[in-house]
C-alpha cells in the first residue's frame, strides 16, 4: 500500500525535476514516460533518474500511472497523471493556470487515452524544433481543450455555443529581424471518425474569428458599447488554426486532407472568413520534417503546401 506522510506538502519541498514533472501532468492529464523524457530530460537517453523521481511523487500520493491500452512490443508503456492531491499543490504554486478538470483512474484508462497522448505528441514536435531552432516553446506552452464562446445565451449548450480547441499552444519565432508569438489552435484527427465533424467544428473556428458578444438582456452601459471581437481579450491576433492527421496511412491521410479542403471550400461562412488561417498537416511531417518546412496543406486556395506561417517556399 502506497504510505502517504501526515504533514502537508508544498512544491518547494519536491526535487526539481519533482517541481518540473507536477505542473506537466496536471496541465497535459496524461503523459507516457518516455513523453515526459522528451519535455523534461531531452540530453538524456535513459529515464533511469525521471522513473525515481516518479516513483517518490507516486510514494507521496502525488502521481498516479496505468497501462497504455495499445500496448508496445517492448512491454507494457506506463502512463502519468495527477491525483487530486498532487493537484491541490500545483494550484497552490500558482505556477499554471487552475482548470476544473480532473483525471481519475477510469478515464486514464479509458478510449480516451491516445487521443491526449497525441495532443502531447503534437505539442512536444513543436517544443523539440523549437529548442532546435533557437525558438521557443516549452512543455507548458499548450494547454488542452480551453473553452471559447461562440454564440450568446445561458440557453444555448454544447458544440453549438462553445469551441473547444484539443489545445492552444504559443511559439515564439526568433529570425534575425526580431521576435513574434505565434498562437495556434490544433486539431488533432487520429482518423478515427468521420472526416464530416471535424468539418462542422471548422464552422465554428470560422464562426469564433468574428463573434463579438451581444450585452445581455437589460444591460444599460453607462458608455457607448463598440462592437469587438471576442478574441482580442485573450490573444494578439486571431489564432491560425493546425489541423495535424495521424493514425493512418498516408494515402488515407491524404484522402483526409482533401475531404477536409473540400468542406472548408463549400462553407461559406469559411469562405468569408479570411482572417482565418487553416490548415492541414500530419504528425510524421511535423516532427520529422519541422514546422517550417512546407509541410501544411491550406484549407482553402491553392494545395500548395506551406509552413506553418502559411508562407509558400521562395521560388528557386
Amino acid at each position: 500500500m502506497t504510505t502517504v506522510p501526515a504533514l502537508p506538502l508544498t512544491m518547494a519541498g519536491l526535487p526539481r525535476l519533482g517541481q518540473r514533472l507536477l505542473p506537466v501532468l496536471y496541465q497535459h492529464r496524461l503523459v507516457a514516460t518516455e513523453q515526459l523524457r522528451r519535455m523534461l530530460t531531452p540530453h538524456t537517453r535513459q529515464s533511469v533518474y525521471l522513473r525515481r523521481i516518479l516513483q517518490q511523487l507516486r510514494t507521496l500520493g502525488l502521481v498516479e500511472r496505468t497501462v497504455r491500452r495499445a500496448g508496445t512490443l517492448g512491454g507494457p508503456e506506463m502512463l502519468w497523471y495527477v491525483t487530486a492531491r498532487g493537484a491541490e499543490i500545483v494550484e497552490a504554486s500558482r505556477e499554471v493556470t487552475s482548470r476544473a478538470y480532473r483525471i481519475n483512474p477510469e478515464t486514464a484508462a479509458s478510449q480516451l487515452q491516445e487521443h491526449t497522448l497525441a495532443v502531447v505528441e503534437s505539442g512536444l514536435a513543436l517544443s523539440a524544433w523549437a529548442q532546435l531552432l533557437g525558438d521557443e516553446c516549452g512543455p507548458l506552452d499548450w494547454e488542452p481543450e480551453l473553452v471559447h464562446r461562440v454564440r450568446d445565451g445561458e440557453n444555448r449548450v454544447g458544440d453549438d455555443a462553445l469551441l473547444i480547441p484539443d489545445a492552444v499552444l504559443r511559439y515564439t519565432r526568433t529570425t534575425p529581424t526580431g521576435r513574434r508569438l505565434l498562437t495556434y489552435f490544433l486539431e488533432i484527427d487520429r482518423a478515427t471518425m468521420q472526416v464530416g465533424r471535424l468539418g462542422r467544428k471548422l464552422t465554428s473556428y470560422a464562426r469564433y474569428a468574428t463573434y463579438v458578444p451581444t450585452p445581455p438582456p437589460g444591460f444599460r452601459p453607462t458608455t457607448t458599447v463598440t462592437g469587438r471581437e471576442a478574441w482580442r481579450d485573450r490573444y494578439p491576433a486571431v489564432p491560425r488554426l493546425l489541423i495535424v492527421l495521424t493514425g493512418a496511412g498516408d494515402a488515407i491521410l491524404r484522402r483526409r486532407t482533401e475531404d477536409l479542403r473540400a468542406l472548408a471550400e463549400a462553407d461559406p461562412r469559411i469562405r468569408r472568413t479570411p482572417q482565418l488561417a487553416a490548415g492541414v498537416t500530419t504528425l510524421d511531417d511535423l516532427r520529422d520534417r519541422g514546422p517550417f518546412a512546407p509541410i501544411v496543406t491550406p484549407l482553402l486556395g491553392a494545395p500548395t503546401p506551406t509552413d506553418i506561417l502559411f508562407t509558400a517556399p521562395a521560388a528557386p
